[in-house]
This record gives C-alpha cells, structure tokens and sequence, in this order.
C-alpha cells in the first residue's frame, strides 16, 4: 500500500482531472482556505501531495513557503514536471479539477472550476501578490510518519493520507510528525474518507469503486478502484473519524473539529440532484486541528 502509487502514476493525474469527487474535496478545501482568511505569507506543507496539485495552489495563494511532500517517488516527478499553476508548462493542468481557469470556461466532462469556489479569487491572485507570481515550489520524497524537521509551518494540509496509515502506530506517527513541524497555533486541515459506506453506497457516478472490504489488521482494508481508463485499483484503511481525533490529540493538538463536504455549484451534467445524492454520503470529510 505504501508505494501503490508509483504505480498508478499519470492515472492518479487522470483521476484528478475528471473525477466529481476531486472537484468537491478542492471546493471543500478551497472554502476551508478561505475562512481562515487565505494562506498569504504563511509557511505551507502538503502531505501525500501527490502530483503537487494542492501544493500549487498554496503557492499560487501566496505562500511564502510551499513544500510538498508524498512518499511515492513517482508522485514527486510527476509533481516537478508540472510546474507552478499560473506559470509556464502548465499544460494538461489548465483542464484539471479545481485548476485556476477563466469563470465559465466550457468543459465536455461538466466539471466545476475552482473558480467558482469560495476563495478562488484570493488564491488565484496571491491575495496581494503581484499578478501571476508565486513563490518556488519544493517537493520532498518522504514518509509522512517520519518526517524530519523541515518547519515550523504555520499550515499543513493532507488529502487521503491518514488513510493510507497501514497500522494504528503509523497513524499516530503521522500526526505526531505533522504536529512537530507546526508552530504553536498552527493548523491541519486533513480530507479523509468517511468510513461505513461499503456496501450500501456506489460512488462510481463520481469517479471511485470500492470493490471490497477485508477485515484484517487495526482497521478494514478496502479495495478500490479510481474509475479511469483502464480503471487504477488502490487500497486504503478504513478508519473511524474517531480514530482520527484520538491520535490527533496523542500528538498534542488542541483542537480537532469537523466539516461536511461541500460541493461545487451545479453545471451541465453535474445538476443538483447529481450534487444532492452525492452530499447524502460523500467521500470525505474535513477535519480540522489547531496546534
């Protein structure tokens, strides 16, 4: 599980572009950016970063400092081949979900900008920073259980990495080490899967399949697949929100907290009801931690 995406590669990058659940977890973390008033000036890390996505989106806000960090090694030259969104050699990531496009621009798939989302516009333009600049980027290949010192940072982000924890000992070192490189008051906001879906819901209209759960280990393996062509299996624990929160204040966070998905407006095939039913039982929730 640990290496499965050096694997999967550009099908990971394919799964972003295209998948309605993508676009929902940037929309949730977009408006989850902007109610704590945007990340200008701020010292940054995006843990599991995969190819860089949301690490660029940090830059492109304004950061001061951006690092991303995914222990796929495929991820990371992935992630230093695209780029800074908004600058050259953007390519392919002009289309993707949640890419920093023109309001309205027209897309055969239906998918939602992230311009529509809440604090869009302060992202995309530095929030004070001069037009189409952003700081360089870093990309490190590291385990997120073990990371070094590489703070403080006043920020951390994480999309489907506690998840990817293979025993409850690995979970608690994730959020030890994210929280040893936050500086006092710092904070996490962490997309994770909401568990207890299987068998009773189909996510396959946005983008994911799970085919399977085993129960084995500390928590339920489960079996996946990301609906590209052809289809990427992966596999991911099943952990409780409550497993989450305990190792979240092992490690010394004061706060954790709670947010729903939220999705983007509705457009083309992507109409309320398609929204609706998928905010019934989402994907993911934000949890939130104050170091």
């Amino acid at each position: 599980m640990r290496f499965q995406y050096d694997t999967i590669g550009e099908r990971f990058v394919e799964a972003k572009t295209t998948a309605a659940f993508a676009a929902a977890d940037t929309h949730t973390l977009l408006g989850a950016l902007d109610a704590l008033g945007g990340v200008h000036g701020l010292d940054t890390i995006d843990l599991a970063c995969g190819y860089g996505y949301n690490t660029r989106l940090l830059a492109r806000g304004g950061a001061r400092r951006a690092v991303g960090v995914d222990i796929s090694e495929e991820m990371i030259r992935l992630a230093r081949a695209h780029g800074v969104i908004g600058g050259g050699g953007v390519g392919a990531l002009e289309g993707a979900v949640g890419a920093v496009r023109q309001v309205g621009a027209a897309d055969a798939a239906g998918e939602t900008s992230a311009a529509d989302a809440p604090g869009a516009a302060g992202m995309a333009s530095g929030a004070g920073g001069g037009a189409g600049t952003a700081p360089a980027v870093e990309y490190v290949v590291a385990d997120a259980a073990k990371l070094p010192r590489m703070g403080p940072f006043d920020l951390a982000t994480a999309v489907y990495l506690f998840n990817q924890a293979g025993d409850r000992s690995a979970l608690h070192a994730m959020f030890r080490s994210i929280r040893a490189n936050l500086r006092e008051g710092g904070r996490l906001l962490a997309i994770v899967p909401n568990a207890g879906a299987y068998p009773h819901v189909d996510w396959s209209p946005y983008g994911v399949r799970i085919v399977d759960r085993v129960l084995e280990g500390d928590a339920p393996l489960l079996k996946a697949q990301f609906l590209t062509r052809p289809p990427a299996d992966f596999e991911f624990r099943e952990w409780a929100h409550a497993d989450f929160a305990e190792a979240a204040v092992e490690a010394g966070f004061s706060t954790v907290g709670w947010q729903p998905n939220r999705t983007p407006p509705a457009e083309g095939a992507r109409d309320e009801a398609y929204w609706t039913a998928y905010r019934a039982w989402p994907i993911s929730s934000l949890m939130t931690c104050t170091a």
